[in-house]
């Protein structure tokens, strides 16, 4: 049976990891109304890439005995003034999902819940992938500046990306 605070502190993750998702269509609706289907592509493929997380740490608490108590998912922002404000607010919302994920392991640390800080291993590296990415986008975005055909070719790059369902989720 996994520790009622592991299990506590996971819920609220799991919370978290479903208002990123809805942060992440929110982007993406906004920028599909803005005619940037690119931009729009990316973020539709982070809303499924947080649901997965969601998914893990579900699966996660289920596989160790824990209960999912499921909330509200608070409201999120509708609108950015450009793709770069977007991507510097994604980079700033990774980093306080990475401090999220860091206070979980802590705790399993110190109730001595092995099996918990193995999983969150694989989220560790997964928000150094995520803040790089948007740190990426944004120099991207700076580079390019209002260049208009350099945002038409980084939104056909956008638009590329494909979602890889993460290997954790079979597991």
């Amino acid at each position: 049976m996994i520790n009622n605070k592991v299990q506590d502190a996971i819920n609220a993750q799991i919370n978290a990891e479903f208002w990123s998702a809805y942060l992440y269509l929110s982007m993406a609706m906004h920028f599909e109304a803005e005619g940037r289907p690119g931009v729009a592509n990316w973020f539709k493929i982070q809303f499924q890439e947080e649901q997965a997380h969601a998914q893990i740490f579900i699966n996660y608490l289920n596989q160790r005995g824990g209960r999912v108590v499921l909330k509200a998912i608070d409201e999120v922002p509708t609108t950015w003034a450009s793709p770069l404000e977007a991507f510097q607010a994604t980079l700033e919302h990774e980093k306080k999902v990475t401090a999220l994920i860091n206070d979980i392991y802590a705790l399993a640390e110190e109730v001595k819940d092995y099996a918990t800080r193995d999983r969150l291993n694989w989220f560790v590296s997964e928000q150094v992938e995520e803040e790089d990415n948007a740190r990426q986008l944004i120099d991207k975005y700076k580079l390019i500046g209002d260049d208009g055909m350099g945002q038409y070719m980084l939104d056909q790059e956008l638009g590329a990306r494909v979602y890889n369902a993460p290997a954790a989720l079979a597991e």
